[in-house]
């Protein structure tokens, strides 16, 4: 799990020590991601399965994809299909994906890489591995984010944003025992480079064994933190945590965890992430690729959908591929 390593952690800027009046966020909840598939047949974990929408808001869902390690000819990816009314942040830890839109957005990305497409009023996408690694397989890993969009922004302009790996912001604990990439949002006034319609935080932490990180966190958003690996704990009382479980953390100024002093071979570190965001707090009405305020909007979508209205598949498109 590269995605952007630092030699000596001790050359970053620090988060600084929070104040001693900062108030620490309890843990609402630790909630275990189910199993289960995705597109033509990907393995993923269901990390807010179960998980209230109004403990999530401003997320919708997200996935943790794979961790697998494809053999020859296994690599997949999903058809072409229709998104409208959110964003999608597609993060790659390990491997390779290819992404490409009818708005014209479109590349690939890899290790510590991250694609942020805003839907907004509709279009058709698909994401894949490249034919090269279908041929040779190997290590895929990565998230999947649904991030909403208010009523006034869900008919927005399409867009696509390319986020290469070297460009986040890094940072450390101050005693350099964990450090952070900041995708989007702020952490300790350092800017992420993601540009998003809801003001948000995404950040992914490394911790060395037996460390402890306490993050300065915006009392407005809410604060969520997801496993990815290894195991440690989380919050005031030290709630244990580990890989493929999600911690919804109350309200307050500082999110607090910590890596067991013990990790398993495989991850010799705690990887998390990090994420907040200010609540929407508007009605959802989601189905399938859609995410809008009502039912009516839900159908609407749909209608534009097949009329052709969200897009049409490049003509440039690799063969083989349908609209769903």
């Amino acid at each position: 799990m590269p995605a952007i390593t630092v030699g000596d952690v001790l050359t970053l800027p620090s988060v600084g020590e929070v104040q001693p009046q900062a108030r620490e966020r309890e843990v609402v909840s630790v909630t275990t991601a189910p199993r289960g598939y995705e597109g033509e047949g990907f393995p993923v974990r269901r990390a807010f399965a179960s998980v209230s929408l109004a403990a999530l808001d401003p997320f919708i869902h997200m996935d943790q994809m794979g961790e697998v390690e494809y053999a020859p000819g296994e690599p997949k990816g999903t058809p072409w299909h229709p998104h409208r009314g959110f964003e999608t942040v597609t993060y790659m830890l390990d491997g390779v994906f290819r992404h490409q839109d009818s708005h014209g957005g479109g590349g690939l990305i890899t290790n510590g890489d991250t694609q942020w497409m805003t839907a907004g009023a509709g279009l058709l996408h698909i994401e894949e591995p490249p034919e090269e690694i279908v041929m040779k397989g190997g290590l895929f890993h990565g998230i999947q984010l649904w991030v909403n969009l208010p009523s006034e922004q869900k008919m927005t302009t399409p867009k696509y944003q390319d986020i290469r790996g070297g460009e986040v912001a890094l940072l450390r604990s101050p005693d350099g025992g964990a450090y952070l990439r900041v995708i989007a949002g702020e952490v300790a006034g350092h800017q992420g480079p993601g540009s998003t319609h809801t003001p948000i935080t995404v950040a992914h932490a490394t911790l060395s064994p037996g460390a402890q990180l306490r993050l300065p966190w915006q009392p407005d958003y809410n604060a969520l933190v997801y496993v990815l690996a290894g195991s440690g704990s989380v919050g005031l009382n030290g709630r244990p945590i580990t890989a493929g479980q999600l911690a919804v953390f109350g309200p307050g100024d500082v999110v607090s965890l910590g890596a067991d002093r013990t990790q398993e071979s495989r991850s010799p570190e705690m990887e998390v992430l990090v994420l907040g965001g200010r609540p929407i707090r508007e009605p959802i009405a989601a189905y399938g690729p859609f995410v809008m305020n009502t039912k009516e909007e839900v159908y609407q979508a749909f209608e534009d959908f097949q009329a052709g209205r969200l897009g049409t598949v490049p003509s440039d498109d690799h063969p083989g591929h349908d609209v769903l």
